[in-house]
């Protein structure tokens, strides 16, 4: 009796462990069919969106509280620009062309009073490619002129405010040479002068218009 008691006891453990291995396994079966996807994973989600939510509202406290400083400092940046005296004060390329244009007419006609011995022959806007850091506004001017002239015009140019630039100066001499008005040539020894008057606006100026310009077909 003894000798049989001993594999019927192993027998019922053995039984014991599989009955509770199969309820383990269905167990786990049923928390992965039943309650993992209706319930873990949603709470899951939840508890994501829920993270996402809230470092999205720190980060826009964060901007909320740095809003003032941003704006003094862009006030700053905003007031330093506008004092400087290397840009130009117009919004578009086609107002500072204009105040290019005006500004050549003042200094010529300040330097030879009613053009007797200076006179602007041509001058017309010249785009150039934007490969420059600020946008350039470029006018193409030729000049008639004596020389005393020549150099009151050009110092007048360069050293004014705001900011203006000489480039691609050419200058030929030529025995006589013709003032509108006059129907003889004036004077000897005079000055056939071409240059690029240019100068340059401030970031941004002048942007909505090239953007409109890319746009176009």
């Amino acid at each position: 009796m003894a000798a049989d008691a001993v594999p019927l006891r192993r027998r019922f453990d053995r039984d014991r462990w599989i009955a509770l291995g199969l309820l383990l396994a269905l167990l786990a079966l049923a928390y992965l069919v039943l309650i993992h996807p209706w319930w873990t994973v949603p709470m899951l989600e939840a508890n994501e969106r829920i993270r996402t939510l809230q470092q999205r509202e720190l980060r826009q406290r964060m901007q909320l509280q740095q809003a003032p400083l941003v704006q003094r400092r862009l006030a700053q940046i905003r007031a330093q620009q506008a004092s400087r005296p290397g840009f130009l004060p117009e919004a578009s390329a086609e107002l500072a062309t204009a105040a290019l244009v005006q500004r050549l007419e003042g200094v010529v006609a300040q330097a030879s009073p009613g053009n007797r011995s200076c006179a602007i022959s041509n001058r017309s806007p010249l785009t150039t490619p934007g490969r420059d850091r600020y946008p350039r506004v470029v006018v193409q001017v030729r000049l008639r002129c004596g020389t005393p002239e020549l150099a009151a015009v050009l110092h007048a140019l360069e050293g004014g405010t705001p900011r203006l630039f000489v480039g691609n100066l050419n200058i030929l001499s030529s025995r006589g040479y013709f003032l509108p008005g006059n129907a003889q040539p004036t004077g000897d020894g005079g000055l056939d002068v071409s240059f690029d008057l240019y100068g340059y606006l401030r970031p941004g100026a002048g942007a909505p218009r090239s953007a409109e310009a890319a746009r176009a077909p």
